[in-house]
């Protein structure tokens, strides 16, 4: 192909992968569809799940939509069938860039997305608004940009959910792309006040795929089933006092250290308000074998470059 310029021996081995990795898997559609003017949209789906049975597979078009650059970092760094097909619907539906997408592989979403104990089916009044919360929110956050080492150097006593609030509230823009799409920040420490008592809200966040506000309280140690009680009350105020005529049922979500999953699946489903429970990690919490497994920032850099081999 004289004249075409641009194919690095770098971008060539990429090209090759792509294919090693794909072309059984789809039967050789991408050849298909274009040796055939007559292959319908219906006939390359079908062909598509044919080939990708039983794994709740993306469409095909959710395939052809995102970049090469995707493709080759969901190749890379998602393992089997089922993650990458979650990755590619996630870059599909959300619209994610290359760095959203690596932050969601890093957070191993695949495994967290929609697994957070929760209320909602048996809470909420619409079963497509409950499925549609329970697959918002993750059972576990990863929130790498709170400063820990400020953190370790402080007093016992100083050492509470405000400073981990302030964390947040100073980094909301990476909050809200950690929690997924649809936020937008109400405000932190949201004042509420029913009958002359006053209460303050943690984290106060609208979110315009479910259409109801999200209150988050933060908890900097294990889960007690008295966040539960404190969370109910804000929703009911929240529903009552601040909720508009066409917002569904508040929501709320403890976000925690640490618990003990079968207990809050246990206890949550007594509480007649929509609540959730996740937990959080900063990086000084990941595993030597997920830091290892993760590229040093200056081979990620050199990628992005294009540099070396």
């Amino acid at each position: 192909m004289p004249g075409l310029r641009g194919f690095s021996g770098r971008n060539l081995r990429y090209m090759r992968t792509f294919y090693s990795e794909w072309c059984d898997r789809l039967g050789g559609l991408p050849n298909l569809e274009l040796a055939s003017a007559e292959l319908t949209t219906a006939d390359a789906v079908g062909i598509w799940n044919s080939q990708v049975p039983e794994s709740g597979a993306s469409p095909l078009d959710e395939f052809l939509s995102i970049g090469f650059t995707h493709h080759r970092w969901i190749l890379s760094l998602a393992k089997t069938l089922d993650e990458r097909l979650f990755y590619i619907h996630k870059c599909a539906d959300e619209h994610l860039s290359v760095e959203a997408l690596k932050r969601s592989i890093k957070a191993d979403d695949f495994h967290h997305q929609g697994k957070a104990p929760n209320n909602y089916l048996a809470t909420l009044p619409k079963s497509q608004q409950a499925l549609r919360a329970i697959n918002t929110f993750k059972d576990e956050y990863l929130l790498d940009f709170i400063n820990v080492e400020e953190l370790g150097v402080r007093d016992a006593e100083d050492v509470d959910e405000r400073v981990l609030e302030q964390g947040i509230v100073q980094n909301i823009k990476q909050f809200i792309m950690t929690f997924g799409r649809g936020f937008s920040f109400v405000g932190n420490q949201y004042h509420l006040d029913a009958f002359g008592v006053d209460q303050y809200v943690d984290l106060l966040f609208f979110n315009r795929d479910l259409n109801c506000l999200v209150a988050v309280e933060l908890k900097r140690g294990p889960f007690k089933t008295a966040y539960l009680g404190q969370l109910s009350g804000y929703l009911r105020v929240l529903d009552d006092f601040e909720r508009r005529e066409h917002e569904n049922p508040s929501i709320g979500l403890v976000l925690c250290k640490d618990m003990n999953r079968a207990f809050v699946d246990y206890i949550i489903q007594d509480y007649n308000k929509p609540m959730g429970v996740a937990t959080y990690k900063t990086s000084a919490d990941m595993s030597s074998e997920l830091l290892d497994a993760l590229p040093p920032i200056d081979g990620l850099k050199a990628l992005l470059e294009g540099d070396g081999d």
